[in-house]
């Protein structure tokens, strides 16, 4: 990427205030597949520009203040097996590669969600993970690892597939712009992962992925739009989907087809790039303030209050009914008590003051 004559001139954003309607950049990268970890800085510092340029670009019109990459951005895992993965490919985090993104979000007081490394962690030698990280103003913030690995093919380790796992595999950041949750691509089509992030205090969930054709994201399947949607709509959430745009000959076997997008809480579409491979960025509003009113003011259609007790793989915290005739103030009682409850399950949140 050429650099833009207008990043002479860029504004630093970091003393100013956060703006009542931040924005966010979805980037996707269409970059070939690398094979060995030294090829990974480079595509670091591509997607660094690619921040300052979303960042800078639209500040004529937009406070962009969080920006997302997709799943694969640094490496996919090409080889068949762990031991070839660990050797070309697999990196520590935090480390060096994640320093180029703290200095962006220093620089413009913004939040990067990293596209997913393939990460090894020395307290679990044997295991691989599908790995992204958030990164604040102040530094790395949190590290999110793939929950449902995409099996057959992928051969990292879940969180949950590690006996006594000692890190919330569910983390949630408070930050000035909003409570940010991440799940990584095949976790979306799976309701209790992204309604666990929710029950953490999810505003904002962010969607780090690599949907490959014939899935999304265009008819007539399009599975890319509907869980975006659907997710944003049973969680009352903002989503920032950021999707791979690699063609074919980058990514072999699998074309990756874009669409990178942001929904609001109603499941409106706010932005999204167009059906495609190729390497775009698609800016839209994440409207957090907006958001905590509908919260607070609606009683119907907040399924995550009316999540009721003893449903499958659910987390309930509607209270039944019990043998009391039920009445509209009844109903509300319950709906208000369950939405308490939710209010103090926000404190999972980690509160990060910037």
């Amino acid at each position: 990427m050429p650099p833009a004559l207008f990043l002479s001139a860029a504004p630093v954003i970091r003393s100013s205030p956060v703006p009542a309607t931040p924005y966010a950049a979805a980037c996707q990268t269409a970059f070939s597949c690398p094979t060995d970890r030294s090829e990974i800085a480079a595509r670091v510092a591509h997607m660094v520009a690619m921040a300052e340029h979303a960042i800078v670009g639209y500040e004529p019109f937009f406070d962009v203040r969080l920006i997302v990459f997709p799943e694969f951005a640094h490496a996919a895992p090409v080889y068949g097996s762990i031991a070839a993965l660990r050797e070309k490919l697999a990196v520590e985090l935090p480390g060096d590669l994640i320093d180029p993104y703290v200095r962006v979000a220093r620089k413009y007081g913004c939040w990067i969600q990293t596209g997913s490394f393939i990460e090894r962690d020395a307290r679990w030698p044997d295991a691989l993970f599908n790995s992204t990280m958030l990164i604040g103003p102040d530094g790395p913030l949190a590290r999110y690892r793939k929950v449902n690995p995409w099996i057959p093919w992928e051969l990292h380790a879940s969180p949950l597939d590690i006996p006594g796992y000692p890190d919330d595999p569910f983390p949630v950041v408070a930050t000035d712009i909003g409570r940010i949750g991440t799940a990584i691509c095949y976790d979306w089509l799976f309701p209790e992962t992204i309604r666990a992030l929710a029950f953490r205090g999810a505003e904002v969930l962010v969607r780090v992925s690599a949907y490959m054709d014939p899935w999304g994201a265009t008819a007539p399947m399009d599975w890319w739009t509907l869980f975006n949607r659907a997710r944003a709509v049973e969680n009352t959430a903002i989503v920032v989907a950021a999707n791979q745009g690699a063609h074919l000959d980058g990514y072999p076997p699998f074309s990756w087809p874009g669409g990178s997008m942001i929904v609001d809480w109603d499941g409106r579409v706010m932005a999204q790039a167009d059906p495609g491979p190729g390497e775009k960025i698609v800016v839209g509003p994440i409207d957090v303030a907006s958001l905590r009113r509908e919260r607070d003011r609606r009683i119907g259609h907040d399924m995550r209050a009316h999540l009721r007790t003893g449903m499958p793989g659910g987390r309930g915290v509607l209270s039944p009914a019990g043998l009391q005739e039920i009445t509209a103030a009844t109903v509300r009682a319950r709906i208000a008590a369950a939405r308490a409850a939710l209010r103090d399950g926000c404190s999972g949140a980690t509160e990060v003051n910037q």
